[in-house]
């Protein structure tokens, strides 16, 4: 029989009761279907891998832990809204067209946020990210260092987050970040924290919130066993200096191992390497600990397809360099016409090559760079004597020509030293006959093994001295002479200008 359409809308059929079992299997399925819909919506978005963070924290010069206000490298807090939005667009084009960027975390603390006028300028780095697209992780860092990991008011950080989510809890591109490194919380204390933070701030959509975990942040296993985080994303760190010197392969285990079962949820918010001196993070036979250590990272976050926030694209701690020796970016420009150079192509192309972009053969090093090296008081250049290719040839100060032999690779002998080869001659800097003694001479020589072929890059400034490993004695232009042709010598190192040198690419 054809069914046909009655009066209230469903079909006739061939009897009443046809029509209720109907009724009762539409009613089934749009409750099933609504159960289903809460159910996607409450759980974590992130079961399938979190690859789509491609990011880099822009931090304070100095680092985040501040009993004031933060104000990101960069940007000044007499800056407007229009002026922030507009330098934090300039870095943003840079680290979107150099590397793929697509997320930034910021920092954020309660003085910040109470502080209005500064608030409202500082939104305009939010909004930048978010109006382009770019994901922004809000991370808080406790009031000061002194804290010891631990939030020193707890009603002014419920309200500043109070704050931020009804701010930013409708937009989708905004995550937020309860605490960063909660150390100085016992895993259960800080448990109880989090959970009692997602049942507070109900404004903050679970799966857009990374729960750190336990002590710096680098133990996901009990935040991950914990049922009260299943729908929240997690927050992991992970550093050489957390730990000993380790293999490549040890590494790897170990940060498997503390990412628990749950890498599908994690985000790598921190992690990072010596991007200022040379490093070849291409170099899969590698010795040092820092190369070793980013390489297992990338390699652990691209089989896990896990996303993360390098450490840090600009600010952090300058130490006695003027900026923080992991910053992967080189600041200049003025006002709002800021420009990010990248300080490590190898080590950007590791971080790339752990969101999942194709690298070229990583067991193939980049091209050498060479720099003139120019010593402070005379400002005239490392030169070969002569010149010719010869062992034994002396190594003197000349005026620079822009010749070979005035060119010079920095290549990594491991913990921290440097050989140093000559462009024309493909041989070393060499303390002649390994001699510790005050006055023995520089030469070049076919590179070797020796420990007087190894020069530690001491910082002093804007310059550096350069430390034979076999002596401990420096580099000197003795007498401070400012003569052509004078011949370096080793010598006890001390403050002066003869003994600080600096490099320039060529």
């Amino acid at each position: 029989m054809t069914p046909v359409m009655s009066s209230d809308g469903y079909l006739s059929g061939p009897s009443p009761s046809t029509r209720s079992s109907r009724r009762l299997l539409i009613a089934l399925v749009l409750t099933a279907l609504t159960a289903l819909t809460s159910l996607v919506v409450t759980s974590s978005p992130a079961n399938a891998a979190t690859r789509q963070f491609r990011g880099m924290n822009w931090a304070v010069l100095g680092d985040n832990f501040s009993t004031g206000t933060l104000v990101v490298q960069g940007l000044s807090q007499s800056d407007s809204n229009a002026t922030v939005r507009a330098k934090a667009n300039a870095v943003y084009d840079d680290m979107a067209s150099t590397m793929g960027v697509n997320t930034v975390r910021l920092p954020i603390n309660t003085h910040t946020v109470a502080n209005t006028t500064w608030w409202n300028a500082y939104r305009g780095a939010i909004d930048a990210a978010t109006e382009r697209g770019f994901k922004v992780i809000l991370a808080y860092w406790e009031d000061g260092a002194a804290s010891g990991g631990r939030i020193t008011n707890m009603a002014a950080w419920n309200t500043m987050w109070s704050s931020v989510t009804n701010t930013y809890g409708s937009n989708t591109n905004v995550y937020f970040e309860p605490m960063n490194e909660p150390h100085g919380y016992s895993s259960t204390e800080w448990r109880n924290v989090a959970a009692n933070w997602l049942s507070y701030h109900t404004s903050a959509v679970p799966g857009r919130v990374l729960i750190g975990g336990t002590g710096y942040s680098q133990d996901l296993r009990d935040i991950c066993n914990d049922s009260r985080f299943n729908a929240t994303l997690l927050s992991f760190h992970h550093y050489a200096f957390f730990y000993s010197p380790m293999t490549y392969d040890a590494f790897r285990t170990h940060i498997q191992t503390r990412l628990g079962n749950c890498a599908s949820r994690a985000v790598a918010t921190e992690f990072g390497g010596p991007m200022s001196t040379g490093l070849n993070y291409a170099d899969p036979n590698s010795t040092d600990n820092f190369v070793r250590h980013i390489r297992a990272m990338a390699q652990v976050m691209r089989d896990n397809q896990m996303g993360g926030t390098y450490w840090p694209a600009l600010g952090g701690k300058p130490g006695n360099i003027g900026y923080d020796w992991y910053s992967m970016f080189a600041l200049s420009g003025s006002g709002t016409s800021l420009n990010l150079t990248v300080r490590n192509t190898s080590g950007a192309d590791r971080i790339r090559y752990a969101w999942g972009d194709t690298i070229g053969n990583p067991t193939t090093p980049p091209p050498p760079t060479y720099y003139r090296i120019n010593v402070r008081h005379s400002g005239k250049a490392m030169n070969v004597q002569s010149p010719n290719t010869d062992n034994g040839a002396r190594i003197s100060q000349y005026t620079y020509g822009g010749n070979a032999w005035q060119q010079w690779q920095f290549q990594d002998a491991g913990s921290g030293y440097w050989r140093i080869i000559s462009r024309h001659s493909g041989k070393c800097l060499d303390v002649v006959s390994a001699s510790t003694a005050d006055g023995a001479e520089l030469i070049q020589y076919t590179c070797g093994t020796g420990t007087n072929q190894q020069f530690q890059m001491v910082a002093n400034g804007s310059y550096f001295q350069l430390r034979a490993r076999h002596s401990g004695k420096c580099v000197d232009v003795p007498a401070a002479s400012t003569a052509d042709g004078v011949i370096l010598k080793q010598y006890t190192c001390n403050t002066g200008t003869n003994q600080q040198w600096s490099r320039t690419a060529v």
